[in-house]
């Protein structure tokens, strides 16, 4: 969940957040850019310490859209659902802040392409606040030993009611009220102009160090 204001351009007065309204167009853009993700893809550059030629670097995405906008606090914000087969630490948030950077107008459309290469591109990493383990799936389980007669399928159905009442009552305003009390996100936006979306990033001692710093601070998140 984020403020719908991280799509606003670059130039919008960020005092005036209560103001911002994400026009239905920016919107379908936003969701076009993340049909790119979709797929099986090398994502070594929306991570830390993994190597282009790491095999576990190549991951599978099989959803990523952004839900209709909805005010709350008179701030409007929304919901990004992304679905894969496993997620590497940071990787979420990377994906999510290069199409931030991308609609803003920091970074060219072509530079998501451009990710899936060999070289190490400046992948921005928004902030964790408003990530959401929603569910794990156990596809693989269900279809293996989901119909042997000795073991249950392991399904969400049941307890969708629930889920949906858990996070409206809990998780959603406790994001909400920490975004409007500390503004993390308008915070990292005044960040993105530092990013260098177009030269290629030759790796140094000190951009490893870099990693490890950025693996130790996110340790507990994606």
């Amino acid at each position: 969940m984020l403020p719908t204001v991280a799509f606003s351009p670059k130039d919008y007065d960020t005092e005036n957040i209560a103001a911002f309204r994400l026009e239905p167009e920016t919107l379908q853009k936003v969701n076009q850019l993340f049909t790119h993700y979709k797929g099986t893809h090398n994502f070594h550059n929306f991570t830390s310490q993994k190597a282009p030629s790491d095999p576990s670097a190549r991951r599978y995405i099989t959803e990523m859209s952004c839900g209709e906008p909805f005010v709350r606090n008179t701030w409007e914000f929304a919901v990004i659902t992304v679905r894969g087969q496993s997620f590497m630490l940071h990787q979420i948030r990377k994906m999510i802040g290069l199409v931030i950077a991308v609609i803003k107008g920091y970074a060219k459309e072509q530079v998501i392409e451009r990710s899936w290469g060999q070289e190490k591109v400046d992948v921005p990493k928004a902030p964790g606040l408003g990530l959401v383990l929603e569910r794990v799936h156990f596809d693989r389980y269900n279809k293996r030993f989901g119909g042997d007669g000795l073991h249950e399928r392991l399904e969400w159905d049941r307890e969708e009611e629930a889920i949906k009442a858990f996070k409206e009552a809990h998780i959603y305003p406790t994001i909400i009220e920490t975004e409007c009390e500390e503004g993390s996100m308008v915070s990292w936006m005044s960040t993105l102009p530092i990013h260098d979306f177009e030269a290629t990033v030759t790796e140094t001692q000190d951009s490893k160090d870099q990693k490890q710093e950025n693996a130790d601070e996110g340790n507990n998140s994606d």
